[in-house]
């Protein structure tokens, strides 16, 4: 399945639809495929054949969903586990968009509006690491809020990279469900943080099932 098309959902403050999407769109001249950048507090949902999803993740989670059959999906970007906008409506997207729980369900209604069906939905996760020490952990509550919220929602996890204490690097193609990840070294990963937590409010393998490794 081929189109053309790519949905952006951006916190309020941004220009809407596709016009930003392709100011984060770029060509990488090595992979030789069309970039989108995924944000903190984004999440981005693309029905273009070839096209990578990519994100850099210290204690934030990411999810990548996909629907097979229809041919889309896409990633989100969150920086806290939960308490989120789904229960503070006088809370902007911008804001909302930080919490797993918001983050999850604007991109799984994202991926249906696309034409997704939800009992083919495909999951793999990323991110929810200690990068700092004496911050309450805050990587591996995202990482144990992602388990619970996709278990209790009855989705496979068909592959995941989470906890740990360095930063990662996530490529993704929705229309392969090929995962790439790179672990990121302890000073640049320090720099990952402080980017994070200044935000917070208070060679591709074949197997969609596998996470790829990448220098």
């Amino acid at each position: 399945m081929t189109t053309t098309s790519s949905i952006l959902r951006r916190p309020a403050g941004g220009d809407p639809g596709a016009g930003l999407a392709e100011r984060r769109r770029y060509f990488d001249p090595v992979l030789k495929v069309q970039v989108v950048q995924v944000f903190q507090g984004d999440f981005f949902v693309s029905t273009r054949d070839g096209e990578m999803l990519a994100t850099v993740l210290g204690s934030c989670v990411a999810a990548c969903i996909r629907d097979p059959v229809a041919g889309v999906g896409g990633m989100n970007h969150f920086l806290l586990p939960d308490k989120g906008g789904d229960t503070n409506p006088d809370l902007p997207l911008s804001a909302s968009l930080r919490y797993g729980s918001y983050a999850m369900e604007q991109l799984i209604n994202g991926i249906l509006a696309a034409g997704g069906r939800r009992e083919r939905l495909e999951v793999k996760i990323f991110g929810g690491a200690n990068v700092l020490a004496g911050l309450r952990g805050i990587g591996h509550q995202n990482a144990d809020f992602i388990e619970r919220y996709l278990k209790a929602e009855g989705f496979k996890v068909m592959a995941s990279d989470l906890r740990g204490t360095l930063p990662r690097k996530v490529q993704y193609f929705p229309s392969t469900g090929v995962a790439r990840v790179k672990q990121i070294d302890d000073a640049s990963g320090k720099a990952v943080f402080q980017r994070e937590n200044s935000k917070k409010i208070t060679a591709v393998q074949t197997q969609a099932g596998s996470i790829e490794l990448f220098d």
